[in-house]
């Protein structure tokens, strides 16, 4: 799903605050428009996504039409923080741990959408600055015509047949990248063996990519093997893209393992349409948005309290069974972010 190009701040300004000057503040309440930075992965390609859908609904509910910019979790926060003396997003939209980040960068205030209670505590902060709308895990994809099993383990991708056919997002920028060296230390049990694995597998790697949405077309296409993903972005591609298939790598003898990566929203702090922004957030937790998460989406409902029967849930569920999901310690993750970071740019010369 190819990243769609980030508007420059000034035609934000032109298309959301026609009629004001460009600020945090200074937006008319009753203008019927609310600006959303998300992650990619949500909306289709086609026009045929989650995100198209709802937005459509909600433009016919409410009368406010989204301003939606789109691009890496670590560059939706970046530009909100370049941002944060004069906002201009209501809704901020990343994977972990960069919804973290954001809170921690005093970027979210508290509001607690309708429909949140039935969100799981760990798919929500404890001070009601953000929560999960669409839950997802962290997965690989390969292409099934060149490959005709996927890989297995982590070890399997140092082969010479990956020599530049494999590459995987930007950590640090994007959210699936930086889940790449969350599980790495994960599987290999702490960040010095993780390093040294990410080291060797810089052989094979094509090289950094900021939007991990850009790559599945690669795999489809055979130009790469292997790249790095999520399960519901990935499964969304694979109705258009026939030879991408979703693994999940594991660790030398072990079971494969992932982790949950939910698309989490939260109200930027002194959002331009803050009340616009509210009213969006409770439809995406409204039953209605939930129950269709995985039939258009592909991905998981982030409610406890439905339960999604469609084909695509149960093709989701199925391509689950047997994988073991952990669950990283965000906090700590989101801490020490910066350290990890840098000891990947070290080990692999990036």
């Amino acid at each position: 799903m190819p990243r769609k190009p980030l508007l420059p701040v000034t035609a934000l300004c032109l298309l959301a605050l026609p009629l004001t000057a460009c600020g945090g503040n200074s937006a008319s309440a009753d203008e019927k428009v609310v600006t959303v930075y998300s992650a990619d992965g949500l909306k289709g390609e086609n026009g045929d996504g989650w995100y198209d859908q709802v937005f459509a609904d909600f433009r016919k509910e409410t009368g406010i039409k989204v301003e939606y910019v789109e691009g890496g979790s670590g560059e939706m926060v970046q530009r909100a923080v370049r941002e944060k003396n004069n906002p201009q997003a209501d809704v901020l939209v990343t994977l972990p741990p960069f919804i973290q980040q954001a809170d921690a960068k005093a970027l979210l205030q508290k509001y607690t959408p309708k429909g949140s209670d039935q969100v799981g505590a760990a798919d929500k902060a404890a001070d009601g600055t953000w929560t999960a709308v669409v839950n997802n895990y962290f997965g690989f994809v390969y292409n099934k015509k060149e490959l005709k099993q996927a890989p297995t383990t982590w070890q399997e991708l140092l082969d010479d047949r990956y020599d530049g056919k494999l590459q995987y997002s930007t950590p640090g920028v994007a959210g699936d990248g930086t889940a790449v060296v969350v599980k790495a230390v994960h599987d290999f049990g702490g960040e010095q063996p993780a390093m040294e694995y990410l080291k060797k597998l810089q052989a094979n790697n094509v090289g950094p990519s900021a939007s991990t949405g850009k790559l599945a077309p690669k795999v489809d296409k055979g130009e790469l093997l292997v790249a790095n993903g999520d399960v519901q972005m990935n499964f969304a591609q694979s109705r258009t893209m026939p030879n991408l298939g979703i693994w999940f790598p594991a660790p030398e003898g072990g079971r494969p393992t992932t982790f949950a990566l939910p698309y989490a929203a939260g109200l930027v702090t002194r959002a331009p349409h803050g009340e616009n922004g509210r009213r969006l957030l409770d439809f995406l937790l409204d039953r209605r948005a939930q129950e269709r998460v995985s039939a258009i989406g592909g991905g998981f409902t982030a409610r406890q309290d439905v339960r999604a029967t469609d084909d695509n849930a149960r093709a989701l569920a199925h391509l689950m069974d047997g994988v073991e999901v952990f669950t990283p310690d965000w906090t700590d993750v989101e801490k020490n972010l910066t350290s990890y970071v840098d000891a990947w740019k070290e080990a692999t010369g990036s």
